[in-house]
């Protein structure tokens, strides 16, 4: 498996809100974009990102099907969302401070996806890039409504507000998503920095490329940063080779 990954603050913001983590032993890939005032968006991204991976280093996932890993994937996030949620309750700099996250856990030719917020999760297969996660946000409630054309909803002026967040209230129902995998299949997770900024048909021509992951995550974060970096950029690049799919 090639894994890569790369975080950067953008070319507009003086701090990074955005954190990850990689797990490549356990499978196990969390990314998180924080939100709130001052520094409470990277307190939010940074404690949801460690309280999923505490909880995987505590409880190593062994569960063997698709409900037991769902289950397992929950239980990190409801920690996660406990965590932040108590944390923006009791200390008054941190009020109103929320994060996204999208996990995935890989096991043989199985991708487990888990998200909340508009980070998203994108397959890579056979040259063509599909987003596998959906956005929570006001925008695409309404293009799923019909309210709104795909045009309408890439230039709108609140594409940016989310509806689901990690923190945001007591209680969090992520989505669930599973795939099988072929032979040479990327895992792509990003958040809104790299799709804000690099269209859909862009990142597919960086993939294409067939370079190494940590080339192609450094390819993409310098292009989001060409193209204005006005957000923090952070991906993560996952290559599934013959062997782990046998």
């Amino acid at each position: 498996m090639d894994v890569g990954f790369k975080t950067d603050k953008g070319a507009k913001r003086t701090n990074n809100e955005d954190a990850f983590f990689v797990m490549k032993r356990d499978g196990i890939y969390i990314l998180a974009d924080g939100v709130g005032g001052t520094n409470s968006g990277e307190i939010a991204s940074r404690t949801a990102v460690n309280e999923v991976a505490q909880y995987f280093e505590d409880r190593p996932l062994t569960a063997k099907d698709s409900e037991g890993i769902c289950r397992e994937i929950f239980s990190a996030i409801k920690k996660a969302n406990y965590r932040v949620f108590d944390m923006a309750q009791r200390f008054p700099e941190n009020r109103g401070m929320a994060t996204t996250i999208v996990i995935a856990y890989i096991r043989g030719k199985d991708v487990y996806l888990a998200n909340v917020g508009d980070s998203r999760a994108y397959l890579y297969e056979r040259g063509v890039l599909s987003q596998l996660s959906e956005d929570h946000t006001y925008v695409n409630a309404l293009l799923k409504a019909g309210v709104i054309t795909e045009q309408e909803a890439e230039n709108h002026t609140d594409k940016n507000m989310i509806t689901k967040a990690v923190g945001a209230e007591p209680i969090i129902k992520p989505d669930f998503f599973h795939i099988r995998l072929t032979e040479e299949a990327c895992i792509l997770l990003c958040s809104d920095g790299l799709y804000g900024e690099v269209p859909d048909p862009d990142i597919t021509k960086v993939f294409n490329m067939g370079l190494t992951m940590t080339e192609t995550c450094e390819i993409l974060v310098d292009m989001a940063n060409d193209n204005g970096g006005h957000d923090n950029i952070t991906v993560i690049c996952i290559k599934i080779t013959e062997d782990e799919i046998k």
